[in-house]
């Protein structure tokens, strides 16, 4: 366990109030295939161009961890910056009461857990579209607590709040003065859901080190830590897009394996989740919107 030396990139949805409300209106008309083409075209190579440290970083990312050539390593930085459009997209699809299809890929844990006594943490990461399928899914039988940053859009979060409480989903923003981990402990003790993300560092520094795509990389402690003095089950959820119209969901259980002290267990959580994760983007490596360098030896 360490600490970081510095924080970490935290993005948000850019674009002024009025482009958000006006793209909303837009998708209840147009068809969702010629924006994307709009974007693939215009707009990508744009961001490309003068969005350098996005761009360098993820080329890291495809040519070290995934060992791709020089081109393929361009050609999917492309396709990851497209991608990560399309699924910004998606979201105000969303909004303007656009419906995408979903497949569903280990949903029997899920319900496992919805259907027992005690609460449980869902462990989520910046890989695909985690967010989509919050605004596809009521939670029926407990209610769904998902920590987000404070710092987004105002018209994303206006549209957050609409859609999530209609399906019995709460978010608790992340605060300075730490409230938010009262909040969460208080829903882990009523037997409710708790979303975390547990791939950037949110308040603590407090870190720990997994292997990850062959190199040592940091996970925040927090989530993990939070799990094992909880006593709480945890599992991980991926939503990934796999075509216009359509997401797979990956829903795996996630458990410490290795360790006697609860700092070893913790370390153990987050090396399996690290795992989970990066057997998800072996399968869709596009969809890592991590735009900081994330391996400890690397930036």
């Amino acid at each position: 366990m360490e600490q970081l030396e510095h924080e970490e990139w935290r993005g948000s949805t850019q674009g002024m109030t009025w482009m958000h409300r006006a793209l909303i209106w837009l998708f209840r008309y147009l068809n969702l295939r010629f924006v994307y083409l709009g974007m693939a075209i215009f707009v990508i190579p744009f961001y490309m161009l003068f969005a350098h440290q996005g761009y360098i970083v993820m080329y890291h990312y495809f040519r070290q961890r995934h060992g791709y050539g020089v081109w393929k390593s361009f050609r999917y930085v492309y396709l990851n910056h497209y991608r990560f459009g399309q699924i910004i997209l998606d979201r105000f699809a969303t909004y303007a009461g656009r419906r995408f299809e979903f497949e569903l890929d280990g949903n029997d844990a899920f319900l496992d857990l919805c259907h027992g006594q005690t609460g449980f943490m869902i462990l989520s990461c910046h890989t695909g579209n985690y967010e989509l399928a919050g605004y596809a899914f009521e939670a029926s039988e407990k209610r769904y607590n998902a920590l987000v940053y404070s710092g987004e859009a105002r018209t994303v979060m206006e549209n957050r709040n609409r859609l999530l409480s209609r399906n019995n989903i709460r978010m608790i923003p992340v605060s300075e003065d730490m409230s938010h981990i009262f909040l969460m402990n208080d829903a882990l003790a009523s037997g409710e859901i708790v979303s975390i993300p547990a791939d950037r560092i949110f308040g603590s520094p407090r870190s720990v080190e997994c292997d990850f795509f062959g190199a040592k990389a940091r996970f925040p402690l927090g989530p993990f830590a939070m799990a094992l003095q909880r006593g709480v089950p945890t599992m991980t959820i991926f939503v990934m897009k796999v075509s216009a119209r359509r997401y797979k969901c990956y829903i795996r259980r996630v458990e410490a394996t290795e360790g006697k002290s609860r700092q070893e267990r913790a370390a153990s959580l987050a090396q399996n989740f690290a795992r989970e994760m990066e057997t998800v983007l072996r399968l869709h490596p596009e969809q890592w919107f991590n735009y900081y360098e994330f391996w400890s030896h690397e930036g």
